[in-house]
């Protein structure tokens, strides 16, 4: 699956890319990334598949416990209930 960043969806981040704040316009309370939940913001760019963000996480961070693909899994999912992302339909790709 492909992820897209949803169209509603401010966003403020610091220079190094390591923290990032974003608010649904509907929503009343910002949600604030950082580290890894923030390195997967960054690579949510409407072209990468889920797999090749997990692989890219996989080669920059450890995954000691076997569980990185579930967490991501699990964090994509949070993000599109929260309406922060959206997935690309096939017509879009």
């Amino acid at each position: 699956m492909v992820w897209k960043r949803g169209g509603l969806v401010a966003q403020v981040r610091t220079h190094s890319a390591s923290r990032v704040a974003l608010l649904h316009l509907d929503a009343t309370q910002p949600v604030v990334l950082e580290g890894p939940a923030a390195a997967i913001w960054e690579l949510i760019d409407g072209q990468r598949t889920q797999q090749s963000i997990l692989a890219e996480l996989e080669a920059n961070f450890e995954d000691q416990a076997g569980q990185m693909q579930a967490q991501v899994e699990g964090f994509l999912a949070s993000l599109e209930a929260q309406r922060l992302i959206e997935a690309v339909r096939g017509d879009s790709l």
